[in-house]
């Protein structure tokens, strides 16, 4: 950072925003490309993910109580009000004083004195109306108050939010941020207690945990490790996977290098677990990038089965040989996806095929930013068609008799999930449902996504 000005997180979250669109590009790549122009990466991270999470949220408060609609005021300038917003509702520990004060102070940065008076009227209006930045939720008047958690909120002293009871989807739309068409298919699925969850969870600055790689280590021996490195940790036993509490950059854990782990959320994890691939078998992974599952196939099968990956998408199968060679795994072999057909006749029939398919990432929507703002109907409909004609993929490549495919997404939208799979099995009386998991996602200690599996098996005649 030589001859290169220091930026505050706030700095960092502004211009990651200014040049964000939620159709054409990635939060996440624009930050990472000038999060090294900050010492305060963490913060900057948290500012510009949790501002686009609460982005309806908070602009409904600025249009509310500014007596000034966003519409009508210009972009940059915008977004200097939403991230000092999202700091007076969602960070209660951070003083008033010193979010709208720098505020201001950024506007000067940007040479606009005449919108220094504009900056700092809209921000104190808006503290004027805050009648306690963290209330319990249980004692809170729900039509005046933002969630922050499952139990606190940021309660105003005016209603502005849709009422709970009467108006269930409007108004965990407005106080979630979320697309009203995704909660009111939500409550009909799952109720409305599910779907309080699913929006808490789908909110949340989302956990980080490893999985070990038991070809080369145990889940205590990383464990212990990362605790001499002075890393928070702990370790969940029921999935065996470590929670990372302490903020580190992935690749300079320790461990990192030598392959002794790989991210992997928990409940993405449960689609191997649910299928248990043995030694012996034959796998194809047909949707493989990046690898996680791919790596999980081969250290649960003691890198001892025949593992062929491959994905349709050319720059991200890089990563499924990058991911096994850092790993140090043996069984995979990685193959282009025009090889695919070849490749089933000479290796084929399988065990197993795993089918990781695309999907509308309902289940990520805490860390898949850009999902709330791009997906619509007419998307998850257009995904159940490639996930179909995956599915038949699956079939053509050739499954033993007793064989599986293991189907499973990031989704909980049944049109992906349950109702997709009935319509498999009734174009293929072949197949029949082993089981299937549904798992929503939850904002508990041990966090996690949402996400389907489902094992459909092959009869023996």
């Amino acid at each position: 950072m030589t001859n290169q000005k220091v930026k505050t997180a706030r700095d960092i979250a502004i211009e990651v925003l200014n040049r964000f669109d939620p159709k054409l590009n990635y939060a996440g790549a624009i930050l990472d490309e000038i999060l090294n122009q900050t010492s305060e990466k963490q913060r900057a991270t948290d500012l510009v993910f949790g501002t686009l999470r609460n982005r309806y949220a908070i602009d409904t408060v600025i249009t509310a109580f500014s007596n000034r609609p966003v519409e009508r005021i210009t972009g940059n300038l915008l977004n200097i009000i939403r991230v000092a917003v999202f700091e007076l509702i969602y960070s209660p520990a951070t003083p008033e004083y010193s979010i709208v004060n720098e505020a201001v102070e950024i506007v000067k940065s940007t040479g606009k004195n005449k919108q220094i008076g504009f900056v700092n009227a809209v921000l104190r209006q808006i503290t004027r109306h805050i009648a306690d930045r963290q209330i319990q939720l249980n004692q809170a008047n729900l039509k005046r108050t933002l969630p922050q958690s499952p139990t606190t909120g940021c309660q105003f002293d005016t209603c502005f939010l849709p009422d709970l009871a009467a108006q269930p989807a409007d108004y965990f739309s407005t106080a979630f941020s979320l697309p009203k068409w995704l909660i009111t298919d939500w409550l009909s699925e799952f109720g409305t207690e599910h779907t309080q969850q699913i929006c808490f969870a789908s909110n949340r600055r989302p956990g980080i945990y490893i999985r070990p790689n038991t070809l080369k280590t145990t889940i205590q021996e990383l464990a212990e490790k990362l605790s001499q490195a002075g890393i928070d940790a702990t370790i969940e036993r029921e999935t065996e996977m470590i929670k990372l509490r302490s903020p580190r950059a992935i690749t300079e854990l320790p461990g990192f290098a030598e392959g002794l782990f790989t991210v992997q959320d928990i409940t993405a994890s449960q689609a191997v677990r649910l299928l248990q691939p043995q030694p012996n078998w034959k796998i194809f992974d047909l949707c493989a990038a990046p690898g996680t599952k791919t790596t999980q196939l081969a250290e649960s099968t003691g890198d001892s089965a025949i593992i062929i990956a491959t994905d349709i998408d050319i720059s991200r199968l890089k990563m499924v040989k990058e991911n096994t060679s850092r790993l140090g795994i043996k069984s995979v072999s990685v193959i282009a996806y025009e090889q695919l057909e070849h490749q089933a006749v000479e290796t084929g029939p399988f065990d197993a095929v795993l089918l990781d398919v695309p999907c509308s990432n309902t289940g990520v929507l805490a860390k898949r930013i850009e999902t709330r703002y791009r997906l619509n109907p007419k998307a998850i409909e257009q995904l159940t068609r490639t996930q179909m004609e995956l599915l038949h993929k699956a079939v053509r490549l050739g499954v033993k008799p007793n064989g599986k495919i293991c189907y499973s997404t990031c989704s909980i939208q049944t049109a992906e999930n349950n109702r997709l799979i009935k319509k498999f099995l009734q174009k293929h009386s072949d197949f029949t449902l082993e089981s299937e998991q549904l798992i929503l996602p939850s904002v508990n200690e041990f966090d996690r996504d949402g996400g389907y599996v489902a094992i459909i098996t092959k009869s023996k005649a």
